[in-house]
């Protein structure tokens, strides 16, 4: 992997990174009890339970992705960065500028 793209690969990580942070602080609001004293009528309770439910969902994949992205971090101070985990081939700096925390080339994932 050429210096240049690798550059550009960490500061793609960065900036999801920052991203899937600002997206969990967002659900994390989203995501707090719904508190059964409030005035919601008995549909309005339901939907909120079920809205808290989706975003329960979707905050446990944005901490995942999190995970993803800092294990990329980690992983590209290795020399083996940008190679697969399984051929040790390169990984395509396209698949790796989509997803940069990859592991494995196209041949090998599927």
């Amino acid at each position: 992997m050429k210096v240049a793209e690798k550059q550009k690969l960490l500061k793609t990580i960065q900036q999801q990174l920052r991203s899937v942070e600002e997206e969990i602080t967002e659900l994390e609001e989203l995501t707090k009890p719904v508190e059964p004293d409030k005035s919601l009528g008995r549909l309005s309770r339901m939907d909120a339970i079920n809205n808290k439910a989706i975003n329960d969902s979707a905050l446990r994949e944005k901490k995942k992705m999190k995970q993803k992205l800092e294990k990329a971090l980690e992983r590209s101070e290795q020399e083996s960065f940008g190679r697969c985990l399984k051929c040790g081939d390169e990984i395509p700096f396209g698949r790796l500028e989509y997803m940069p925390y990859t592991t494995r080339c196209v041949k090998c994932a599927g």
